[in-house]
């Protein structure tokens, strides 16, 4: 189907979008050419003002208001423990858990040769300067259970060790109220990895 120039164009944009595809960017073109002008305003002028306004805390590298954010102000928060976290979307997840009352340290990636990500690329140097400084007495790595993933975390923790600090990973396994004949494979042998004592 041939749609107008301008729909076309809003579509594109829209399947840009992590996690809308095609028909989910079609979808939502529809709906925001045909609902109320003051909806596409409302809309156009949030992303406009999350872009002019958000910055990088100069601490932790989080999504903030202002430098430092929230989180590294807090003095209610354990100082001397930080979770290193690849995305800032990263930490909302666990601060959802309400079970984590450290700092953190968003690294805005994770190493993968083959994209062309190095060391150099990731905010690594700062967490670096952070551990030297001496508060930190432990980092948890807290990065996605993929091979990126899994490389930035051993790249961490040898690059880390030797500062005298702990370096711990966040254990991966079975998911709370699951069965066992559900999980996968892979799953199941971290869980197995990952045992504690009773």
């Amino acid at each position: 189907m041939q749609y107008s120039r301008s729909v076309a164009r809003l579509i594109e944009e829209l399947a840009r979008l992590p996690g809308i595809g095609p028909k989910t960017a079609q979808r939502l073109a529809f709906y925001l050419v045909t609902a109320p002008r003051e909806v596409a305003q409302s809309l156009s002028q949030a992303i406009l003002e999350a872009r002019e306004k958000l910055v990088f805390c100069e601490v932790c590298a989080n999504i903030a208001d202002e430098s430092p954010c929230g989180i590294c102000r807090d003095q209610n928060r354990t100082r001397d423990l930080v979770c290193v976290v690849e995305q800032p979307r990263d930490i909302l997840a666990i601060e959802k858990a309400h079970g984590y009352r450290g700092l953190y340290h968003v690294l805005n990636g994770s190493l993968s040769p083959m994209q062309g990500v190095g060391p150099e690329d990731l905010n690594i140097d700062r967490l670096v300067a952070r551990v030297q400084e001496g508060t930190v007495r432990e980092v948890i790595v807290a990065t996605n259970a993929t091979v990126e993933g899994e490389a930035t975390a051993l790249y961490l923790a040898r690059l880390l060790r030797p500062l005298n600090v702990r370096v711990t990973r966040l254990a991966f396994g079975l998911p709370v109220g699951s069965d066992l004949e559900y999980a996968d494979g892979r799953t199941l042998a971290r869980a197995i990895e990952g045992r504690r004592e009773v």
